[in-house]
């Protein structure tokens, strides 16, 4: 009765381990799958192209001519071909003839709903409203840099 619980802790400990070396084991297949030309994304978030690959580091073309080394454990990612175009070059692999026809017969929604009413005399008369409430941002006449009187405590006011 009372090794049942060491048995349990002993039993968590074993599934904990287990699942991360599984997780090891898939990342490190998920970087056997890099070759140049492939697309990844690192752990710091960064989309680039693979150049070269190395033993423990790779070559990835950050932009146009700009390469840089990482080690292979930065490489967060290994990206399909699809997945990469449309997330770095805006490319949606179902951009096709198909979908520009089905996409024709779509309706089209406004943005917000001001298109949607007629109150369009409403809308000028706030414009002519807002005219008139210009800021007046000329500098105080002389009055107002007037001195002010100083209250002292030994007036008449003070309680």
């Amino acid at each position: 009765m009372t090794l049942l619980p060491f048995i349990v802790l002993i039993g968590a400990m074993f599934l904990m381990t287990r699942s991360a070396k599984n997780k090891q084991r898939q990342a490190a297949n998920m970087r056997d799958q890099m070759g140049p030309g492939t697309g990844v994304r690192t752990i710091g978030g960064m989309y680039a192209t693979v150049k070269e690959v190395h033993e423990d580091a790779v070559l990835l073309e950050v932009a146009p001519g700009v390469h840089a080394f990482y080690a292979k454990n930065a490489v967060g990612a290994v990206l399909d071909d699809a997945e990469y175009n449309r997330i770095v070059h805006g490319i949606d692999p179902e951009d096709s003839d198909e979908a520009a026809d089905a996409a024709d017969d779509t309706p089209v929604v406004p943005d917000d709903a001001s298109s949607l009413t007629e109150a369009e005399d409403e809308t000028a008369d706030a414009e002519a409203a807002d005219e008139d409430k210009k800021t007046d941002l000329s500098k105080p006449s002389a009055a107002a840099d007037a001195p002010k009187e100083d209250k002292r405590d030994d007036d008449a006011d003070a309680k």
